[in-house]
This record gives C-alpha cells, structure tokens and sequence, in this order.
C-alpha cells in the first residue's frame, strides 16, 4: 500500500479516556492504544497510539515507508498523559511496523514493537503487523450457561496444554495450528473426560524454549500457530464441544528484548528503575512496576483483553508469590523493604486486588486462578474480608507432599502418612485446585510415572494409586498433558507427546482410569458439591499408617446415598477382610478399583459390591469387609 501522511489531530481518546488513563482506571485500552484500521475524512488507515513520556521523537516504522524513521513522525498530546498518536492514510491490515524512538535521555533510541500489538511477525522476527479482533462468534450457548461449568460447586478437571508440543505433525517437525489443534483436542478432551483446558502462555513470546513464560507481545495469540481469528476459531470451537477454556497469564515479570518493553522511552518506564526491585533473579526478566497508573492500566486491560475478545473461561496467574514479596529469591541487602519496614510488595498487592475486582465485576462467570506457592493467607477469599480477591489457588503443598510420599518405596510409607493426611488440615483454608502441572516433569526431575518406586508393574499401579487419590481428594483437578497415560520420557517442549506408547496396555489403562475418575468426578455430587468445605469429607480412618491405610467419605449433605467411601491401600499387600465403616446399611457396589484388569492391574477386588454387615466400625454404625487390592485405590457407593 503506498502510505500518505501523517494526519496529526486525529485521537482515539476523549477527555474522560485520558482522565481515566492518568488515574489509573482506563481497563479498556486495548481499544484506544496501539493500531486500529480507520476511516478518517473519507481516507482509510491506521490510527497510531502508544505511550512514551520520555520521548523526545515517536515516529512509525515499516515496510510501507522503507523503514525511514523521518517518514511518519506521531505527535505528543497536549495533556500531559504522554501518549503519541497519528493517523496515517493508505495503509491497512497486513502491514508490519515497528515505533521508532529517540529519548531525552542519553540520546537513546531504539525501534520498538507496539506494547498493544494484535498480532507479530513470526519469531525470530520482531515487527508487529496491523491486525483486528473482528469474528463471528457462535458459542452463544456455552457462554449463556458458562457460570454452571465454572462455578465453585462445579466439577472442574483441568487438561495443562503446550499447544506446540502436544502433537506435532505426521513427520514430526512442525507444531500444529490452532485450527487442527482445536479439532484433535476437543475430541480427545471430550473422550477422556475432562472439562476445561489450560494453555501455557499463548501471548507472543520471542524463544519457544521460554513454553511462553517470557511475554513479549501481552496483546497477541503467538503467531506460530496462525492469525488471531484461528485462535478465536479454537476457544470457540473447544466451547461449542462443551470444554472451557484457561489461559496462563504472567503480569510477574516481561523478558529484556530490545524491541519490547524494556526501558521503552530510554527510561525504565514499565518496569522498576532499581534492579532490586525491577530485576527478577530468576529469570533474569524485568518486574513490573505496579506502583504506577500506566502500568496497571497496561495489565488490567489486557486480562479484560483475552475475556473480552477471545471470550477465555478463566486466567491462571503465573508466579504470584513473585509479586507479593519484595525479597523473594533475593538475598540479605538484595531488596528493598516497603515503607512500613516489611517485606509485602504493597503496589502489587493492590494490583491483584484490583485486577480480581476489575475481573468480576465484568466477568462474574469466570475464574482466576493464582499459582501461589506459599502460605499467604485468604488468597481465594473476597476483597471485603481482606482477602486477595481470587477465584481459585493452586495447592502447591498438597502438590510437593504428595509427591514426595508417592516417591517413597512402600516399605517407608508407614513414616510419612502424615505427608497425605496434612492436607486436610488446611484444605479448607483456601479454594484449592491439585495441580500436577508441567513443573513436576521438566529439569531432571523425571516424568510422573518414572517418580515412582518399584518395578514396572508397581509403578504403574502406584501411578494409578496417585491419580486416584488426586481425584477422590477435595479440590478441583489439573493434571499436564502426557501424565494421563503414563508417558516415561520428561517432557520436551521440542517433541510432541509420546502417542505411539499411549496405545500400549499399560498406558492405555491409566488413560482408561482417568477416563473413569473424570466420569465418576463429573457424575457424583459427592464428589463435586462440596470440594470447598468440611461439608464434603470425613474421615474413617487416617491412622493406620502400620498398613498404610487411608480411608475416608465424601459427601453430599443432602442425600446419604450420595455418599462415596474410599479406601487407598498404598502398599504392595493383598488385604483381605479389611474392616472399614460406612454410614449405612445394605449393599455397597464397587464403583471403582484402580488395580482393576481394564486398567493393568492384577484385577483384585470385591466382585462388584459388598453388603454391609452391623457391626460399627470407624465411628459408623455398619461396616463393610473388603479386599483391598495392592498399591489400589477403591470407592463404594450405596445402591438402594
């Protein structure tokens, strides 16, 4: 396109867009800043904004004007908010560009991708490209009735996906598209079970090997998989087969690439000026500054982005425990203490406030999710109580003591029952989710099943004793991609899943099992009702660590017949005539057993049920005298 002037008086913001801007209110900025394709006076283009207080020059860069950085200078506003906009005639969707600025400061100057960009060249190329966010939506139904799959009664089990590494193509070279990813997905999803999806960070990240987690682009699905409206295509086509969709999100910390938002102006600008609060030790990636208005406007308004435009069901915040403390991973004289003397990172604190509130209140059906590792308290409990705001917490205590009791070999186990039965200490504390996420089978520490001790067969029915306690344990479930059918090799985000060892007995029955835990989880209220209080769960018997024996009810208060009972049996040993209580009478049917044969276990069991017997036992008045298979988990419901 042959590219005209610059047009100067030409705005996307009213004089209530900047107020709300330099206040720090304006959560719909997706809709002033970056580029948008106009038509101005008859003459379409694109209209330019971007923020750059420091700037002393602001021009447009592409390949519509050879990359001359004098061709189309942009114009500073006159009211002090520091934004620099332009429209330029006869260029439109398609075109790649870039900011060019000169600071004051230093002389610096660099070439800039939009900070609100839609869409970016495929890396390693750096340029953003004039997109939109139009789509014909037809996910109507899955949106009108949204807040009956994501609500805090509703069974939630979470499939984690690196889209590029899930499946590849047929020669194993390319990752799939969005399009093909969303039909292969959907399929297996529904098959197993499973009610929503978690993706990695899809945001436009410059080195794949980051899994995303180095965000450059904070407004564009990666282009490596296709356009913006191929994503659209895959939450809309997951939605209409009925799976919700959660998106990683990483307002923690943005990598130091030049051409992103690293000193941006030539000052530090979205990020701390004091490396010992702008610098993340870790990966050595700059931290937001939360403390200013520009900055949590530029946040806010991108998670109301992804629900807004990309209709996504929920947002998992990533490292939240990063933000909330001044010296995490930071040494004595590495950090610097709030103005009360503490180590509570005030600004950000009153950032995720905001954000859960802003979230709410304009989605009140989806969910927010905080990937919190320690044990900062009421993180799930409302603003009003003084809590954090959000929807759900990982439960990242759970997660570490669990695996590192299944670790153990068996004969060891009857020393750290207490590693299970912690749990429900705190369970209730905070609205938990058990995450078996990606973390758990990457830098050497092994894929899930290969954590296990013992032989090949004991490792797979322990796998399978894990998956099942996962399950039948309060809390809602998220387990990554690979760990439903066993895959042995550590993941690799260069190679897709092991799918051929799927199809072999011994990882089809995990997949099979998981399948059933994911029917009997979505299916029973009492599993699902009460994931969130004592109303749910009680114990039978969570002493007998001799034997290393758990056993428990889950419940749903209003109907007795809803009940579950469960027992996991966690040593290699056949126990016959185990008593254990139930709350009543008649016969119990076996509606699970993970050593089942369908599963590759050693197919022992109670014949499908057992009747009860009155003889109290564990605090009930009945019991019942099962078999307890080995290294096998097994449940019972009352059948009328």
């Amino acid at each position: 396109m042959a590219a005209g002037k610059v047009v100067h008086g030409v705005s996307e913001f009213t004089e209530h867009d900047v107020y709300l801007y330099k206040e720090g209110n304006h959560f719909r900025l997706y809709e002033k800043m970056g580029s948008h394709v106009r038509t101005v006076n008859g003459e379409t283009g694109v209209s330019f904004a971007v923020w750059a207080p420091n700037a002393k020059h602001v021009s447009v860069i592409g390949n519509f004007n050879g990359w001359d950085s004098t061709q189309h200078p942009l114009t500073m506003r006159w009211d002090n908010s520091g934004i620099w906009e332009g429209f330029i005639p006869g260029i439109g969707k398609g075109e790649i560009y870039k900011y060019h600025i000169v600071s004051h400061h230093n002389d610096y100057r660099a070439d800039k991708g939009d900070p609100f960009g839609l869409s970016w060249e495929i890396a390693p190329k750096t340029a953003s490209v004039i997109w939109d966010t139009d789509y014909e939506w037809s996910d109507d139904e899955w949106m009108k009735n949204r807040h009956k799959n994501n609500g805090l009664n509703s069974p939630m089990s979470i499939y984690e996906v690196h889209l590029g590494s899930w499946r590849k193509t047929g020669d194993g070279a390319e990752s799939l598209g969005y399009k093909e990813t969303a039909h292969q997905l959907a399929d297996y999803c529904k098959y197993m079970g499973f009610t929503h999806v978690e993706l990695m960070p899809v945001m436009e990240h410059p080195f794949f090997g980051s899994w995303g987690y180095q965000v450059v682009g904070f407004y564009a699905p990666t282009s490596r998989y296709g356009t913006p409206q191929d994503f659209m295509y895959f939450v809309e086509y997951m939605h209409k087969n009925g799976i919700g969709v959660i998106l990683d999100w990483v307002p923690s910390h943005f990598p130091s690439d030049e051409y992103g938002l690293m000193y941006f102006d030539g000052t530090h600008l979205y990020e701390h000026a004091d490396p010992r609060q702008g610098f993340h030790p870790d990966w050595g990636s700059a931290i937001f500054n939360y403390g200013r208005h520009e900055v949590k406007n530029f946040l806010i308004s991108n998670a109301l982005f992804w629900l807004d435009k990309y209709h996504v069901d929920g947002l998992r915040v990533d490292a939240v425990a990063s933000m909330l403390y001044l010296d995490y991973s930071r040494k004595e004289g590495e950090w610097i203490p709030n103005k009360f003397g503490g180590r509570e990172n005030i600004e950000a604190i009153d950032f995720l406030k905001k954000f859960n509130e802003t979230v709410y209140k304009e989605y009140p059906d989806v969910q927010t999710i905080a990937e919190e590792s320690t044990s900062w308290p009421m993180v799930t409990r409302p603003l009003y109580s003084g809590g954090l705001g959000f929807g759900f917490k990982w439960n990242m205590g759970w997660m570490n003591d669990t695996l590192s009791y299944f670790s153990k070999d068996p004969v060891y186990r009857k020393w750290h029952q207490n590693s299970l039965t912690f749990s429900m200490m705190y369970a209730f504390t905070e609205n938990f989710m058990l995450p078996l996420s990606h973390d758990e089978v990457v830098h050497m520490k092994g894929s899930l099943i290969r954590k296990m001790p013992g032989d090949d067969w004991q490792k797979f029915a322990n796998l399978r004793a894990l998956l099942s306690y996962m399950w039948f344990h309060p809390g809602k479930k998220m387990l990554f991609m690979g760990d439903e059918f066993g895959q042995w090799e550590e993941w690799n985000v260069n190679v897709s899943l092991n799918w051929n060892a799927a199809g072999y007995y011994n990882h089809d029955g995990v997949k099979k099992m998981v399948k059933r835990l994911n029917e009997l989880y979505v299916s029973e209220p009492a599993l699902n009702k009460h994931e969130h209080d004592w109303t749910g769960f009680q114990w039978l018997d969570c002493g007998n660590y001799e034997d290393s024996v758990l056993s428990f009810v889950r419940k749903n208060e209003l109907f007795i017949d809803d009940s579950i009972v469960v027992i996991c049996n966690l040593t290699p040993v056949l126990r016959s005539n185990y008593i254990v209580g139930v709350p009543d009478g008649g016969f119990w049917e076996e509606i699970f057993n993970s050593d089942s044969h369908e599963y590759w276990g050693s197919n022992q069991g109670n014949m499908g049920g057992v009747h009860s017997q009155d003889m109290p036992w564990n605090g009930m008045g009945k019991s019942l005298s099962v078999t307890l298979p080995p290294l096998g988990v097994v449940a019972f419901k009352r059948r009328p």
